[in-house]
């Protein structure tokens, strides 16, 4: 009989292909794992991009409203410039033609007494004619009706052929540059005769009929 040392237990012997047959599913099951792992990966990265995608979209249409507004603000910035550009030099000639009304009125005094003659002609009409070039323009005539807004009345009276407010008399003319009044023209105006019939029907009374025309033929 043998002896059997006690402690010890013999294992039966693995075959190397059964060992071998065990890693491969470990390793298979390995590469699965990674496998599974890779797409969650993948989609914690896409979901990433796409917010700095959104902040970049962001901006970009915070920085274009600040570039619009800055042009609109821009193009009423040169609006206004233009515009005070042009009220400061319609200012100025308003200005220098007012100093000027006086001598103009005395070069229309002395044409209506026929004292405008030789080298004083001359001046006279270069002076209105660079008033006229600046856009100085006169305006107020004999007849027309009466405006307050362009008129200013100096004298008053009533006549029988006038059938509303008329200027009958310019004193002075009045001067305008485009459709600012620089000075009314003063004048003197005329109202219908109080208790005056209108001229047609005056006329029609004052006709004589036919009959009575006739009447006084035979007589």
């Amino acid at each position: 009989m043998s002896e059997e040392t006690p402690g010890f237990e013999e294992k039966p012997e693995v075959p190397a292909d059964a060992a071998q047959d065990d890693a491969e599913p470990k390793a298979a099951d390995s590469a699965d794992t990674a496998e599974g792992a890779a797409p969650a990966g993948d989609s914690a990265q896409d979901v990433a991009l796409l917010a700095q995608l959104d902040q970049a979209r962001t901006a970009l249409g915070e920085r274009t409203a600040d570039l619009q507004r800055l042009q609109a603000e821009y193009q009423n910035y040169r609006r206004r410039v233009e515009r005070d550009r042009i009220t400061v030099k319609e200012i100025a000639v308003a200005s220098l033609l007012t100093e000027l009304l006086p001598t103009l009125d005395d070069i229309g005094r002395a044409r209506e007494h026929g004292e405008l003659v030789g080298g004083f002609k001359s001046v006279a009409e270069s002076l209105e004619t660079v008033a006229a070039k600046m856009g100085l323009q006169q305006f107020g005539k004999e007849g027309e009706p009466f405006d307050p807004t362009v008129h200013e009345a100096l004298m008053h009276s009533y006549a029988p052929d006038v059938t509303e407010t008329t200027c009958v008399a310019i004193l002075q003319p009045g001067y305008r540059i485009g459709e600012r009044t620089i000075r009314p023209a003063r004048v003197a105006v005329a109202e219908p005769q109080p208790g005056a019939a209108p001229k047609s029907e005056s006329a029609e009374g004052d006709k004589p009929s036919g009959e009575d025309t006739d009447a006084a033929d035979k007589g």
